[in-house]
């Protein structure tokens, strides 16, 4: 399946952004998805159990204002790399959290109708495993810095090398497409 913006990352594999929120706000969504992902919360929904962890969590209801920023301004940054108007979009995102020797498998995110890609980093140690993005026959290596966006196709098959530093590594993985219904011109 071929995305309706392939031509976006025909000459770049990926899109790079940083965030405009400041250091405050990014250290309060993490003390809260911090908190969220380490108890056993009802609002917490796990999915995709490899190598002994869950690599996307999920939380069930969410009220924190400047997480609800940050979704917001990945929405208005794909609006404006799409040329879609905002009111269009919709985002389905979930939590990655690393613990020390966690790595993501080689997969894609072509499952439905998505648009973009992307992944957001709020907590990254040195040495907390570098996103890989495949491309025929060579592999891309981005480093992952706290407050980018790393935004990419969908269909491009990527992964997430061990995280070997000591602590953990905490991202926001996510999804952007049409509202449902809508279709894509372009």
């Amino acid at each position: 399946m071929e995305t309706p913006v392939k031509g976006l990352f025909s000459q770049d594999l990926y899109f790079r952004h940083h965030s405009s929120l400041s250091q405050k706000q990014l250290k309060a969504i993490d003390s809260f998805l911090i908190t969220q992902l380490t108890i056993e919360s009802d609002l917490l929904k796990k999915t995709h159990f490899f190598h002994e962890r869950y690599e996307n969590l999920y939380l069930e209801k969410e009220h924190h204002a400047d997480l609800n920023l940050l979704i917001e301004e990945a929405l208005s940054i794909v609006s404006g790399m799409i040329n879609t108007p905002l009111k269009d979009l919709s985002v389905s995102f979930w939590f990655n959290l690393m613990q020390p020797g966690d790595r993501t498998t080689l997969h894609r995110h072509d499952d439905w109708d998505e648009l973009v890609s992307g992944v957001f980093y709020l907590t990254v140690p040195e040495h907390s495993g570098n996103l890989v993005l495949h491309d025929k026959n060579q592999l891309i290596e981005i480093a992952p810095v706290a407050g980018d966006y790393i935004f990419f196709d969908p269909t491009t098959p990527h992964e997430v090398k061990p995280n070997q530093s000591k602590h953990h590594r905490l991202s926001i993985g996510m999804n952007i497409g049409l509202k449902s219904g809508l279709q894509y011109d372009s």
